[in-house]
């Protein structure tokens, strides 16, 4: 099969990450694999590192230009975002014999003002994916009936080089090192995040905690809210960084306070390289957490995450026979050859090609 992934994001998040995995997945599958992609981003650069075709545009209105003259020529057009798939519905009149497939990453809900146009774009999809429980529950409410593909996970390499020099510049020395991969945006909840910090300090202060992500609409509340909790030498906004995967191996317990989540990709990273994990029920994090893989908490409830970080602070053992549950559970559920797998017995199907 000739497959077009289609990922027009700037930066690099989970969903640039899981392009890529897909695009390897398909090619070693022995299949032809084109990357449409923003021009001098993170994921286009990565694809052409690694000798995918990669067409490259500036403007969003500029996938639609490509797909009106190149769409045809694909067997399958994967759509790996809400933005991209604007213009592919647009143009999808335009395919020829390509099937349009969309992956869901988000659990948001449609508002009512955006149902109807939400709703018309998603009825243009020969093959909606959705990658939780969470995710799938908005299309379903609307009609659509997803198909469920979990996002997948690799182990990556870890340069321990590079998590040694961030132990040494937040000057760690012997205290545990308590951490989350978060941009500060309301979403992600930072606030009470700061505010179980505080909590768990009152009680201890054998810890620090690194705070990894972008900027974002709380980062200034949140940098205020740390000077009024007084953890200034405590809770280090650590900023954003790349291969943030080398620094778990620096984790004692990852943390999660999300008030909305589709999966929790940085959840799974945590789950393969044994990180204790303490997070929200939001969303998808339920569902990786479930069957005790992990410590849950209800969203917004600073005392509860807290209290579960004390815990596995004080029963390291328990923590242990959680996390063994959450590595077999990442091993089983989300490898990169059976998300493969799914997809490809899809695409087969809706090409009518021998599996």
């Amino acid at each position: 099969m000739k497959i077009l992934q289609v990922n027009f994001e700037k930066g690099w998040r989970g969903g640039e990450r899981q392009t890529l995995y897909c695009m390897r997945a398909f090619r070693q599958a022995g299949h032809d694999v084109t990357l449409l992609a923003r021009e001098d981003q993170a994921l286009a650069q990565a694809a052409a590192n690694e000798n995918f075709e990669v067409a490259t545009r500036h403007r969003p209105f500029e996938q639609a230009l490509y797909l009106l003259r190149h769409a045809r020529d694909f067997d399958i057009v994967h759509v790996q975002t809400a933005g991209s798939l604007t213009w592919a519905a647009l143009t999808r009149p335009f395919f020829g014999s390509a099937q349009l497939i969309f992956t869901r990453r988000t659990s948001l809900p449609v508002s009512a003002e955006r149902q109807w146009r939400t709703l018309r774009k998603w009825r243009q999809v020969d093959l909606f994916v959705a990658i939780s429980r969470m995710a799938a529950a908005e299309p379903r409410r609307l009609g659509i009936q997803p198909v469920l593909i979990p996002s997948a996970i690799e182990a990556a390499h870890i340069n321990t080089a590079h998590a040694q020099q961030v132990r040494n510049e937040f000057a760690v020395g012997g205290k545990k090192i308590l951490a989350t991969s978060a941009a500060l945006v309301s979403v992600k909840d930072p606030l009470t995040l700061i505010r179980a910090i505080a909590r768990l300090h009152v009680i201890r202060q054998d810890f620090i905690f690194l705070h990894f992500g972008a900027e974002g609409d709380c980062s200034d509340e949140a940098r205020r809210l740390i000077q009024d909790k007084g953890l200034q030498q405590v809770y280090q906004l650590a900023g954003f960084r790349q291969n943030i995967e080398d620094l778990y191996s620096l984790f004692d317990i990852f943390v999660m306070a999300s008030r909305e989540e589709a999966l929790g990709s940085s959840v799974l990273d945590a789950f393969l390289q044994r990180i204790p994990v303490v997070s929200t029920n939001a969303g998808g994090l339920a569902e990786l957490l479930d069957d005790e893989r992990g410590y849950l908490c209800d969203v917004g409830d600073d005392q509860a995450m807290a209290d579960a970080l004390n815990q596995v602070l004080d029963h390291p053992e328990q923590a242990q026979l959680r996390v063994q549950k959450a590595w077999d559970y990442v091993q089983d559920q989300h490898n990169i050859e059976r998300m493969s797998e799914r997809y490809l017995q899809q695409f087969n199907a809706l090409t009518k090609q021998p599996g």
